[in-house]
C-alpha cells in the first residue's frame, strides 16, 4: 500500500505536535494540517505541570517561562499550600509554548502544512484526508473539534457547563506557586508565566467577569492596579465535551478533541501529551483498537479528580473545599503530588 504518510494530524496545536514528535521518534511519518499561521493562542491557565515538563523534556524540549514549586488553594479565609516534592512544573505564555515545540517539530524536518481538514474517507487500509494518503487520521483540533463531528464521535454534553477567561498583566510574579481562589460562584487563578507577567484566569457559569473576580479579591486587586495590561481578554468554552469513543475505523482523537471535564485541575496539557505517547505506542504496533484501553488508563485519575472537584464546586458544599484542604494538608498534597505526574 502506498500512502503518502503514517498519520495525518488535523490541528498544531501542542498536543497535536507532540504526537508529531512521538510517531517520529519511533520510525513513523507525521503530516501535520494546521491552518493558523503566526503564534497559536488559547485561553488557559497556562501553568505546566510537573508530568508535562517531563514529557517535553524526554522529547528534548526546554520550555521558557517560570518555574511552578507548587499549588496554593484559598479563599475568603483561609489558604493552604502543597510544594512538589520532587520536580518543578512551568509557567508558560501558551503562544511561546506553540512557538517552542513546533521549532522542535521544524528541526525534526516534519511537514507542517497550512490546510485545514475539509473532508476525509476512509477503508479497511487507509484514510485520505485533502488529497494525502495516509495509514492514518489523527483529530487533534481541540475542544470544538471539526474532525471529531466529522468522524461521528461527538456525543450530548450535559452537566454543568463552566467557561473560562485569561489575560496578562505586566507585573512581576510575586509567588512561584499557582493561586487558586475559591470565589462564591467561580474560581481565580493566577500563573507566573515569565519574570515580568501573570496571567490571571477565571472559571465558571456563562457570563463570569474576569474584572469583577478580581476586583473581589483585594490582595489581587492591590497587586495588579496600575500594572499594564499585556494581553486581549480571551475566553473558552463550553469546557465539557464528551465523546462516545476516541476512534473510529482509523480515525482517532487525542486530547482536547478526545473529551474534556473542566480546567479546574490544571493538567490539561500533561494529560493531553500522556495521550499522544499512548496513541503513538499503539500506531507504532499497528494496533489502533488498543488506544481505547491505553486512553482511559491515560486519563484515568484526571476524570475521576476533576469530575469529583467539579461537581462539588457545584455543590452547596462548595465553601468546605478550601477548609477540608486546609484541615487534611496531607490528602491536598497526595492529590496534587498524583496530578502532577
Amino acid at each position: 500500500m502506498t500512502v503518502d504518510a503514517d498519520l495525518v494530524i488535523a490541528g498544531g496545536g501542542p498536543v497535536g505536535l507532540v504526537l508529531a514528535l512521538e510517531a517520529h521518534a519511533r520510525g513513523l511519518r507525521p503530516i501535520v494540517l494546521e491552518p493558523r499561521s503566526g503564534p497559536i493562542d488559547k485561553a488557559c491557565g497556562e501553568g505546566l505541570m510537573p508530568g508535562a515538563v517531563s514529557a517535553l523534556s524526554r522529547l528534548g524540549i526546554d520550555v521558557p517561562g517560570h518555574a511552578i514549586r507548587g499549588i496554593r488553594y484559598q479563599d475568603a479565609r483561609r489558604t493552604v499550600t502543597h510544594r512538589y516534592h520532587h520536580a518543578e512544573g512551568r509557567g508558560v505564555r501558551r503562544t511561546v509554548l506553540s512557538d517552542t515545540i513546533r521549532a522542535a517539530v521544524g528541526v525534526r524536518g516534519i511537514e507542517v502544512r497550512a490546510e485545514r481538514v475539509e473532508q476525509f474517507a476512509q477503508d479497511e487500509l487507509r484514510v485520505t484526508v485533502n488529497g494525502l494518503r495516509a495509514r492514518w487520521l489523527v483529530g487533534a483540533d481541540g475542544l470544538h473539534s471539526r474532525l471529531r463531528a466529522q468522524a461521528g464521535l461527538d456525543d450530548s454534553v450535559s452537566g454543568m457547563t463552566r467557561f473560562g477567561l485569561r489575560r496578562h498583566y505586566a507585573v512581576a510574579p510575586w509567588s512561584d506557586l499557582v493561586e487558586v481562589t475559591f470565589l462564591p460562584d467561580s474560581e481565580l487563578y493566577v500563573t507566573p508565566v515569565d519574570d515580568e507577567t501573570v496571567g490571571v484566569a477565571v472559571l465558571g457559569a456563562k457570563g463570569i467577569d474576569l474584572d469583577a473576580a478580581i476586583a473581589s479579591r483585594p490582595p489581587l486587586r492591590e497587586r495588579l492596579e496600575g500594572a499594564p495590561i499585556a494581553s486581549e481578554l480571551r475566553g473558552a468554552g463550553a469546557l465539557r465535551q464528551r465523546t462516545r469513543a476516541r476512534t473510529n475505523g482509523r480515525v482517532a482523537l487525542v486530547g482536547d478533541a478526545s473529551g474534556y471535564i473542566d480546567a479546574i485541575t490544571g493538567e490539561g496539557m500533561r494529560v493531553g501529551f500522556a495521550q499522544a505517547e499512548a496513541l503513538a505506542d499503539c500506531l507504532e504496533r499497528d494496533d489502533l483498537p488498543a488506544y481505547e484501553r491505553a486512553w482511559s488508563h491515560a486519563t484515568r485519575y484526571f476524570r475521576l479528580l476533576t469530575e469529583g472537584l467539579v461537581r462539588l464546586a457545584g455543590s452547596p458544599a462548595r465553601g468546605a473545599i478550601v477548609p477540608a484542604a486546609r484541615t487534611m494538608p496531607w490528602l491536598f498534597g497526595a492529590v496534587v503530588e498524583r496530578l502532577a505526574r
